[in-house]
């Protein structure tokens, strides 16, 4: 499916995707209204159907091809890779969280009240990977991947990963350098899709780390999770905490974006062929040799 030079058709196919997507958050949106209390349970089951339907729709309706073709395959190397990101982002966190708790600047406090079970952890630890899940396939699914043949890396993974930003903009305790730090994990995320050709990995990386960061008991992204019975609290300053919106609004993980970079560049990636983005391989033709002479 090459665009080539035909920027009006590249362009619909976009435009219908986020209009798929878009008019299919506002009908199961409105569905669940009234049916699901909680915002971040209705918010993430609205954002998963509402991916899901618009790259299921979009890979139907201009490539004839499935889902998974948008690079869910299901194969030992999507495991890799699911498995790599995953080290990556809870890696990524760790590194972050675990030397302001060393030095004393952060430290733990019980949330009263708060008793979670086997049964909570299991329902946010789903939540999150479907949110992840939900945000991978949407950002890197089949709108991300069009882009990507038509006009390459960089034109595509940059303006991206800043749109990926500015739509967590209206989170809790957002800030300008917290938008920064996003457009950063944006970035990075379609880089992983570069390197990989599945969403295997971006969402791996993603979940990985919205999982370690509520186990810190820190903010993920302006949002209390309150997995564990405890909360981080810092003596240190916004610049260090990242404030309301979480660690991800801190130079910590300013610092930790350059080093997960260098991860996924050096990481055993299982790379795996794009329909989308590989171009096809051209069939060679043989043909008969003239008969030599006798």
């Amino acid at each position: 499916m090459a665009f080539g030079k035909d920027p009006l058709r590249l362009t619909i196919h976009v435009v219908v995707y986020i209009v798929l997507f878009l008019i299919t958050a506002t009908v199961v949106g409105w569905a669940l209204n009234g049916l699901l209390n909680a915002y971040l349970v209705s918010n993430v089951v609205t954002m998963l159907t509402a991916a899901v339907v618009a790259n299921w729709l979009g890979l139907r309706i201009y490539a004839n091809r499935r889902l998974a073709d948008a690079g869910l395959w299901l194969n030992k190397a999507s495991g890799e890779n699911l498995l790599t990101g995953f080290a990556g982002g809870a890696g990524a966190a760790c590194f972050v969280l675990a030397p302001p708790l060393l030095f004393g600047i952060a430290h733990f406090n019980p949330v009263p009240g708060s008793r979670p079970d086997a049964a909570t952890i299991l329902f946010v630890t789903f939540l999150l990977m479907a949110g992840a899940s939900a945000e991978e396939m949407l950002f890197r699914g089949y709108g991300f991947q069009v882009l990507l043949a038509d006009w390459g890396p960089y034109a595509t993974i940059l303006p991206v990963g800043v749109l990926f930003a500015l739509l967590h903009g209206s989170n809790p305790g957002a800030s300008w350098f917290s938008t920064a730090n996003t457009a950063g994990f944006g970035i990075l995320f379609g880089y992983a899709y570069l390197r990989s050709r599945d969403l295997w990995l971006p969402i791996g990386l993603h979940f990985g780390w919205n999982f370690t960061l509520p186990l810190f008991g820190a903010d993920v992204s302006g949002l209390k999770m309150k997995v564990t019975g405890y909360e981080l609290n810092w003596t240190a300053g916004h610049w260090w905490s990242g404030g309301d919106y979480g660690p991800e609004a801190s130079v910590l993980t300013s610092a930790v974006l350059f080093l997960l970079w260098y991860y996924l560049r050096k990481a055993p990636v299982r790379r795996q062929t794009s329909p989308l983005t590989d171009p096809p391989q051209e069939s060679v033709v043989c043909e008969p040799s003239p008969l030599s002479p006798l």
